[in-house]
């Protein structure tokens, strides 16, 4: 409907709680940027166009693996800490946890996940869809040994439902870690 002949919508009131609209809007126009930002840093490796949108979420191993048809393991879980130097990510095998030992001894420091209220503004990447690619100037990524079980992995793409299909030694070569390193273990 519009209103005069300007074609300007008529206001009209919609039961929803405070904010909810403005909510919605911010998050999907977050996440497209987001996976529109992925798919500009991996233009130039030639992975541009293979990003995986899905029309339901992905955010979890559980919904990737299904979503993708593949087991648990090859979804590449991006998980992010902040560290006394400043947050980092760490990519793992999606049948992996972090090993908090293993974890203390690689950065001499406990491990601190990063809160879901701060995770977008310090990575770059909303919860969900925190990857290795086009994070954050300042944030660090290590791969995790776990990944190299696989032939290819599934990492996110920038949003709670995108997903692309690398190699490991691709996912290396492209999302440029600061260092392959060994801190996860089975999960229970």
């Amino acid at each position: 409907m519009t209103h005069g002949r300007h074609s300007l919508p008529i206001p009209c009131q919609i039961d929803t709680p405070a904010g909810y609209m403005e909510m919605f809007v911010q998050k999907s126009y977050t996440q497209a940027m987001s996976v529109e930002t992925v798919r500009n840093y991996l233009r130039p490796f030639g992975y541009g166009d293979k990003v995986i949108e899905f029309s339901q979420s992905s955010a979890t191993v559980k919904e990737a693996a299904a979503d993708l048809g593949t087991e648990e393991g090859r979804i590449a879980k991006s998980m992010s800490f902040m560290t006394s130097s400043g947050p980092i990510i760490i990519v793992l095998a999606g049948d992996r946890s972090i090993d908090n030992r293993k974890f203390k001894d690689t950065f001499s420091e406990k491990a601190r996940m990063i809160g879901p209220d701060d995770v977008e503004a310090l990575t770059g990447h909303p919860v969900g869809g925190v990857c290795p690619f086009a994070a954050k100037e300042g944030v660090r990524v290590y791969l995790d040994q776990s990944l190299k079980d696989f032939g290819t992995v599934f990492p996110a793409a920038g949003s709670r439902n995108s997903a692309i299909e690398m190699t490991p030694d691709e996912l290396g070569r492209v999302a440029r870690p600061t260092a392959w390193i060994d801190v996860s273990k089975k999960a229970e």
